[in-house]
């Protein structure tokens, strides 16, 4: 058995964020931002608002396109960096807030890489056995981690949710990869609280996202290709035969990059980080529902997930539609 995508479910939150509103506050501008990312707006989690409710909304709407009720789920994983506690774990919020009692719950964090990384580990599951169905979902809030004064980083991060129900079935998921190199580690970090306590006299803090985007950017354009030529060689499967590469939202040159590297046309590379900057592990899905509801995906399409995140992380997925 192999892992089956069977519906598909995304939510952002209302208030969009333009470069406009940024260049008030920082400084930068729509021109700058655009040129250098492809980015021209992104959605912000209100106060109220937290990972887990968009999970959540975004299961909701999985579970309604794939005509699968709450009770049925076996497995729920969410793929996320920025939950809202550190326990309960978000997918464990997920799992009360959608009424699925009969699922084991348990998060994954592997950044913007999350997603791959846990459909990778729900095909795990279904190849022993142990489940049938499942929720996957990538969901983050960076806004919150994020230093609004450092325009390296600000201008780039939005938040969403996306989440995929699979069943194990014959079709789907044909061959995957992901790999870690944690002594690259430094390149994309956040800090976490501090180890402060009533010995140290320290009050715990949250640590703000640090990146070096140039590192960042050689790895992606490095190893996503190189990722994707190993599931098509390992799964024997000719580049032409893929329809869509739905990577991971990050920077339009990346995929400018990757799409020279693999010899494509940038036609099939979809995007919609314009409109919603990059959401980390939601990403993906996000993208996924959004040409999934617009019929751009029909049954016998192959098509690529590949991603790269913190950590460093990278992953790809070549499956049958």
């Amino acid at each position: 058995m192999t892992t089956k995508i069977i519906g598909t479910g995304s939510a952002v939150p209302d208030q969009v964020v333009t470069n406009d509103d940024l260049a008030k506050f920082v400084d930068t501008s729509d021109e700058w931002i655009r040129t250098r990312t492809g980015i021209r707006e992104r959605r912000i989690a209100s106060s109220e608002s937290g990972t887990s409710d968009l999970a959540a909304e975004a299961a909701k709407e999985a579970l309604k396109n794939a005509g699968v009720s709450a009770e049925e789920l076996d497995i729920i994983i969410l793929a996320t960096s920025s939950a809202d506690c550190c326990f309960p774990s978000g997918a464990c919020e997920v799992q009360a807030a959608i009424g699925a009692y009969n699922a084991v719950a348990f998060d994954l964090s592997a950044a913007c890489t999350g997603f791959i990384y846990a459909l990778h580990t729900v095909q795990s599951f279904f190849k022993a056995g142990i489940y049938k169905t499942g929720l996957v979902i990538g969901a983050d809030t960076l806004s919150k981690l994020i230093d609004w004064s450092d325009r390296s980083t600000c201008v780039l991060f939005g938040d969403g949710a996306g989440a995929a129900v699979v069943r194990a079935e014959e079709n789907g998921v044909l061959t995957m990869t992901m790999g870690a190199d944690g002594s690259r580690g430094s390149a994309l970090e956040c800090g976490g609280r501090t180890t402060g306590n009533f010995l140290t006299g320290k009050k715990p803090e949250l640590g703000y996202m640090t990146m070096d985007g140039q590192e960042v950017f050689k790895f992606a354009v490095k190893t996503v290709p190189e990722s994707i030529k190993k599931v098509l060689s390992e799964s024997g499967t000719d580049i032409d035969e893929i329809k869509y590469f739905i990577l991971h939202q990050a920077n339009y040159r990346i995929f400018e990059s990757i799409a020279k590297r693999l010899k494509i046309p940038m036609e099939k590379i979809p995007t919609n980080l314009e409109r919603f900057g990059n959401t980390s592990a939601a990403t993906i899905p996000i993208l996924l529902d959004e040409m999934n509801r617009e019929g751009k995906l029909q049954r016998g399409d192959k098509i690529i997930l590949a991603g790269f995140g913190a950590g460093l992380t990278w992953g790809a997925t070549l499956m049958e539609w």
